[in-house]
């Protein structure tokens, strides 16, 4: 039986390629389908975090600037206490009543976080010659102590009444006036507290008395290393815990006071050494309680000077709160007292007094909006990553389900074609058979004729079937290799002398060129020489009429090439990136009805690779291909 009427391999299963192109055309539209979804999602997700950022932001700017408040009346509610606890008019001083005093003292430190505050109390009269007291805690009593040149200091700034400060951070002071104590009034100006410059006076029309005689200064040295060492990190750590802020303390005249880290643009800021008693618990008289004066002083604004006094007279004159609005300083007002009511503590204000020091806090991404827009860059790297794996998984998933369905194709074409393969010599042998066991032919000539016909076609099924076994083999792993030194010019000569025959019997020319001097290589002779055989037998079945085949060995780049060139009917370029590829064969081949089944360049492969080289191909149509195995040799 001849090929000549075997039907071509595509119109053996018509209606799969048909349905194969209808599939795969679905699954493109549904791939670029998701890739379109996750695209618009992309969108969606760039505008929600966007949203969220700001939400986040405008969130931490309030958390930061409550903290950052909150740092600030802690502090100032802890130097207001010991300002305001130990205010007391000339009459404790001229009478020398030092219990009245220690009972101020007592109370204070039972009350405050941090007894170690103060370091020392002094008082000097309001007057060129006046000697300084300093406050004896083991006698409890004020006793006399020398001029050092820090108080004096302090007592030539006491005596500038205009830019009085109470505050002396310098010299981590506190200056308290001490005033005369012989007038009584009946009532209070309040101020509230409005944004700079509009001031707001309740009520609009108050009683005025004269300012009382300065008589002399209570000086509140408090202890430089309490509030540097102690208060400051604690006040930090409470309310920063996590670290995340930096922050720094600087002076009116912008000298570091205390840092956690360097804060080059301040996020949020906040006033320190403000005497503003807001919210502030403190020793006023005894005829208002420790526990009531809260209630009494809230709303009251005292920027500079807290001072209870009591007084018996007083010459009053009802003035505007615009006029007021002009004065910078302001009397000692009450509350209108009810008839047959007792005088209350009065309250003494100069508005004058702001924080010192400034309390700034810095994000340590740099600021507030870096952290906000890292962690926004960061979200939508994690968020596109996501989806850009999605797409890379719908990607990979559409092209492994395609190159499944390719292979699958692939097989089925396979067994089409081993089928038909199969078919042809037992075809021959059965005929051969037939007519041999029934006596159609009995010359010695005709029976040996039958005879060599079976055993050719025996020999080509044996082969096709050996193929197929040493494919499973390999894909299955189970093939072994006996690697031993080899020399590569032995193999080469044993593969052609094996295939002698096959290239006489088609008339062709061989020409071979070894290189002496060949280095080993470590190899299965049996599974090396197969896969020469296996190139030289695809050069005699392509050789389209060109009679010529050229084997050479040689040495070069560090390996030994064994090449197999001849002048056939070459290979397209678009095929042969897939030749080394299990069951495939070129349209080209499949159209001239070439038989084979598209396993022998992969076994060539997988033979080549399992000896650590590799297999390369070049080919050109209508001028032929030559292969070339390079192999690593034994230094």
């Amino acid at each position: 039986m001849s090929d000549a009427g075997r039907p071509k391999a595509e119109s053996q299963y018509p209606t799969s390629g048909i349905f194969f192109m209808k599939r795969s055309r679905f699954q493109i539209f549904l791939v670029v389908g998701l890739l379109a979804l996750l695209g618009v999602l992309a969108i969606f997700q760039y505008v929600w975090l966007g949203q969220i950022s700001e939400a986040e932001k405008d969130r931490l700017t309030r958390r930061l600037q409550t903290d950052t408040k909150r740092f600030g009346e802690d502090f100032n509610r802890e130097i207001q206490s010991a300002f305001v606890n130990f205010q007391a008019d000339e009459s404790l001083w001229q009478s020398k009543d030092w219990a009245r005093f220690n009972e101020r003292y007592d109370f204070w430190r039972g009350k405050t976080a941090y007894p170690n505050l103060i370091k020392d109390f002094y008082y000097f009269e309001n007057k060129p010659d006046a000697g300084v007291l300093r406050y004896d805690a083991e006698k409890r009593e004020f006793v006399a102590a020398d001029w050092t040149e820090e108080l004096q200091i302090i007592k030539t700034n006491s005596a500038d009444e205009i830019n009085f400060q109470p505050v002396d951070d310098e010299r981590f002071a506190l200056v308290m006036t001490v005033f005369e104590a012989e007038k009584t009034i009946d009532r209070m100006l309040i101020r509230e507290r409005k944004p700079a410059p509009q001031i707001n006076f309740q009520p609009m029309t108050a009683t005025k008395i004269d300012i009382p005689e300065r008589k002399g200064f209570l000086v509140i040295k408090l202890d430089e290393n309490t509030v540097k060492n102690q208060i400051l990190p604690e006040l930090a750590k409470k309310h920063f815990p996590e670290g995340d802020f930096n922050l720094a303390i600087t002076g009116k005249n912008g000298q570091k006071i205390f840092q956690t880290r360097e804060v080059t643009s301040a996020d949020s800021n906040a006033k320190l050494f403000d005497l503003s008693p807001n919210n502030l618990m403190f020793f006023a008289s005894r005829e208002i309680s420790p526990r009531t004066q809260n209630k009494e002083t809230n709303g009251i604004i005292i920027n500079q000077n807290v001072q209870t006094q009591s007084f018996s007279t007083v010459k009053t004159e009802t003035v505007s709160a615009d006029k007021l609005q002009e004065k910078q300083t302001v009397g000692t007002f009450q509350l209108k007292l009810k008839e047959g009511e007792k005088p209350r503590t009065i309250i003494q204000t100069n508005l004058r007094q702001e924080g010192i020091w400034t309390l700034n806090v810095q994000h340590s991404a740099g600021s507030l909006d870096q952290f906000i827009a890292k962690a926004r860059r960061r979200n939508l790297g994690i968020s596109f990553g996501i989806l850009g794996l999605l797409a890379a998984a719908i990607v990979l998933i559409f092209v492994s389900a395609h190159r499944a369905q390719v292979f699958a194709q692939r097989q089925v074409d396979f067994v089409s074609s081993v089928s038909h393969e199969f078919r042809t010599p037992l075809a021959v042998i059965y005929s051969a058979g037939e007519n041999l066991a029934d006596g159609v032919t009995r010359e010695e000539t005709q029976v040996s004729r039958y005879g060599n016909l079976i055993k050719k076609e025996g020999k080509k099924l044996s082969a096709m079937v050996e193929q197929i076994l040493e494919f499973a083999g390999a894909n299955s792993g189970k093939k072994k290799y006996d690697f031993r030194e080899q020399s590569v010019k032995t193999i080469v000569e044993n593969a052609i002398r094996d295939c002698r025959g096959l290239i006489d019997e088609n008339g062709f020319e061989v020409e071979m060129e070894i290189a002496e001097n060949l280095p080993k290589v470590k190899a299965d002779a049996n599974a090396l020489k197969q896969a020469i055989q296996n190139l030289i037998g695809n050069s005699l079945k392509y050789s389209n009429g060109e009679k010529w085949l050229k084997i050479s060995v040689r040495n070069g780049g560090g390996k030994v090439k064994i090449t197999v060139e001849d002048r056939g009917i070459g290979i397209a370029p678009k095929d042969l990136k897939h030749i080394f590829e299990p069951f495939y064969r070129a349209k080209a081949v499949v159209d001239e009805q070439i038989h084979g089944n598209g396993l022998g360049l992969s076994l060539v492969r997988e033979t080549v690779e399992a000896h650590g080289g590799k297999i390369t191909a070049e080919s050109e149509i209508g001028k032929g291909s030559k292969f070339i195995v390079h192999l690593p040799f034994i230094i």
